[in-house]
């Protein structure tokens, strides 16, 4: 638990981890990094699915970015169904710009087409996390699903957030809890 958590009760810069039982189809064995959480609301990127097909340069393209001669190919990813035509890179606090939001010590996010320029030129952050879209829930939404068993939360690890190995991200996720999925229930107060 940070100390952020200890003391307002939020999650922001923590990991949530899907429950097996998630109903949702979207979401189930999901991992989002939470990047707001307030009074108001949450706010996470999905950090272990791809985007469909979609590739890097093509996205470039598509905001009007020369692809030719392209640096650093990332992966696009899916960040949530919020959205799904705006872009958020998750990355290291070693890029920063104004909007520049650093969400913890190692951990920073940018919004803007400017981080993706610098990514494509090789002057981008050590490490990076491309998303399109985002996971929102309203005031009191998020404390509820986790209150319905809906969701575990872990602190944030900068090595599995820039992981690229997203079929076992899940997995890797609950065993920094010493969570077994395998004997999680799905009923709520029951282990």
């Amino acid at each position: 638990m940070t100390v952020s958590e200890q003391t307002t009760g939020y999650l922001e810069g923590q990991l949530l981890i899907a429950m097996p039982a998630m109903q949702d189809p979207r979401f189930a064995r999901t991992v989002i990094f939470i990047c707001s959480h307030n009074s108001d609301g949450a706010m996470g990127l999905v950090v272990n699915r791809l985007f469909g097909s979609l590739t890097f340069s093509e996205l470039l393209e598509q905001v009007g970015i020369e692809a030719t001669g392209v640096k650093n190919q990332i992966r696009v990813h899916f960040g949530g169904p919020v959205e799904s035509g705006r872009g958020f890179v998750l990355h290291s606090p070693d890029y920063a710009k104004e909007g520049t939001l650093v969400v913890e010590s190692d951990i920073a996010l940018t919004a803007s087409v400017d981080i993706l320029k610098a990514i494509a030129e090789g002057q981008g952050p050590r490490h990076s996390f491309l998303a399109l879209g985002y996971a929102g829930w309203g005031a009191g939404q998020l404390d509820s699903e986790i209150r319905a068993n809906g969701w575990l939360n872990a602190p944030a690890d900068q090595s599995l957030v820039f992981d690229d190995d997203l079929d076992t991200k899940w997995k890797r996720a609950m065993a920094t809890l010493g969570v077994d999925s395998g004997k999680l229930s799905s009923d709520v107060g029951h282990a």
